[in-house]
């Protein structure tokens, strides 16, 4: 009888671990991925906010997407060669921004 109920109690006990440690593991993951996810989307407001306060384009012409890694993609379009430059600039100069891709076009307003 005392074999029956030790063993159990090892079973349970192995069960449960295992259980708690795959909870443990899960919420770590989640919590790491939240955190990547805020300081990505912290970047990229950081850079449309940059955008909009120098008056280069409307936001909509610029799309801004910043991986986990700290870079940076600018894509759409601009007024000028010289907006590209500005917009890609103001990418690089931006805390946490590792590197810029900048896929902008010239496109001026029919």
């Amino acid at each position: 009888m005392k074999t029956k109920l030790a063993m159990s109690c090892v079973v349970f006990g192995a069960l449960f671990g295992s259980a708690a440690a795959i909870a443990g593991e899960d919420a770590n993951a989640v919590g790491i991925s939240t955190t990547v996810f805020v300081k990505d989307s912290a970047i990229t407001t950081k850079i449309k906010t940059k955008l909009a306060a120098d008056h280069l384009t409307s936001l909509g012409r610029i799309h801004v997407d910043t991986d986990q890694d700290g870079i940076v993609w600018l894509t759409g379009t601009a007024r000028s060669q010289e907006a590209i430059e500005r917009a890609g600039s103001l990418a690089r100069d931006t805390k946490h921004v590792k590197a810029v891709h900048n896929d902008l076009t010239v496109r001026l307003d029919d």
